[in-house]
Formats: C-alpha cells, structure tokens, sequence
C-alpha cells in the first residue's frame, strides 16, 4: 500500500474514518531525526500491507493538524484506531515497538 501523504484535507477521510488501525508520523524536512524515522515508517507500511494504514503529515506544511495533536515535539508517530489515539510515540523510535501497537 505504501506511506501516504496526509495533509489537513485528506486527514479525516484517510485516518479519522478508517476501519483500519493507521500508523501517523509527524515530520518536517528539516529534522534529522525525522530522517532516521523515514526508512522505519517504509518498513512499516510494507509489512502491514493492507492491515493498516501508514501516513506521514509534514507538520510545517499542515500545521493545523500539528495543533490539533499537540504535536510539540518531531519526529511524533501515533497509533489510530477508530478515530481515537491509542498511543504516541516522540522521537525515534524501533519498528518493534510501533507495530505492538497495531
């Protein structure tokens, strides 16, 4: 399936109304822990296929997005399951721990 691109319009449809669990990084360009993440995210949405859905939100270009989550700190990788965060994850962090969460 691969990593989507979230944004402030897509975000609802894509995650919010998704009957599968969705995995969301939140990122800038600029971060270069962010950098380390990105392969880990790729990894992710290969190995869950089609049991989950993977995104990224570039939270300089979607900063409404950001301040819905309170996103304060990135990279932030959070875990939706029906509509609701299940959990949060800031900084880098392991492939293992994300997909416990699914």
């Amino acid at each position: 399936m691969g990593v989507l691109k979230l944004t402030d319009e897509n975000f609802e449809n894509e995650v919010l109304n998704s009957d599968k669990p969705c995995i969301v990084d939140f990122y800038a360009d600029w971060c270069g822990p962010c950098k380390m993440m990105s392969p880990i995210i790729e990894e992710i949405a290969e190995e869950l296929g089609e049991k989950a859905k993977v995104g990224k939100v570039n939270s300089d270009e979607n900063m409404e997005l950001a301040q819905n989550y309170g996103i304060m700190s990135i990279p932030t990788i959070m875990v939706i399951k029906n509509g609701e965060v299940t959990k949060t994850f800031v900084g880098v962090t392991s492939k293992e721990e994300i997909l416990n969460e699914i």
